[in-house]
């Protein structure tokens, strides 16, 4: 709203149809264009190249992201990059947390929903990277005991934005079929803070007499595990 308020094109990085990616091109859509990856900046118009800034779904890692910037600045050579303290690296965290154990899992099992486009490449980037197989599930339920057939050591991460108590859980049932000794690979501690807006901190001084200022965002501080 700040750079829409001040008549920036705003150059939104993400998926489309993505919620985050709806809801925020809700806030101002006459100042924002999606650009849907490198292959889509050819496509993009502004009215002012010296007035243009670029924002991104906040579940892409930085490297995805940051490609789909130099592509559009080499267009757009005074564009403007968003407040650093405004940028989300749990998902670059994961991918590269995930990197470093791939190669010693013979399966990973990434927690996270179909449609989240972070939770499923983390699964393209085990695979990538050295796991003999990997699954994405949503609940412990989901797993098929059949992949664990043979297996020595699991890999299990999780989407950006799942509730730890999912990723609990399936370390539970692990646990419960010989996979109880558990190595944590964290590739970086989060601890950003990011000030709530303005009605929601009204309402909750409503509710409870006090006015929080911020929220924390620390994902669970277990990037990813394996489990043996």
């Amino acid at each position: 709203m700040r750079f829409a308020d001040a008549d920036f094109d705003i150059l939104l990085i993400g998926h489309e149809g993505h919620e985050e990616v709806v809801g925020t091109a809700g806030e101002a859509p006459e100042h924002i264009t999606l650009v849907d990856g490198p292959d889509d900046v050819a496509n993009v118009e502004v009215r002012d190249p010296e007035k243009v800034v670029w924002l991104s779904q906040t579940t892409l890692s930085v490297d995805e992201t940051m490609e789909t910037v130099r592509r559009l600045r080499e267009r757009f050579p005074q564009l403007q990059d968003p407040p650093s303290d405004d940028i989300c690296y749990a998902t670059q965290n994961r991918q590269v947390a995930v990197k470093q154990m791939a190669p010693e899992c013979d399966l990973v099992l990434v927690v996270g929903s179909r449609n989240s486009s972070n939770s499923v490449r983390l699964v393209e980037v085990a695979l990538d990277h050295g796991a003999q197989a990997g699954h994405l599930v949503d609940f412990a339920d989901e797993i098929d005991e059949a992949w664990l057939d043979g297996v020595s050591t699991v890999g299990v991460t999780s989407g950006a934005s799942v509730p730890e108590v999912l990723v609990r859980d399936v370390l539970t049932y692990l646990a419960d079929r010989g996979f109880g000794e558990a190595e944590t690979v964290v590739s970086a501690e989060e601890s950003l803070l990011f000030a709530l807006p303005t009605e929601l901190r009204r309402d909750l001084k409503a509710r409870s007499g006090n006015e929080p200022d911020q929220v924390r965002h620390d994902p669970s501080s277990l990037a990813a595990g394996a489990l043996r």
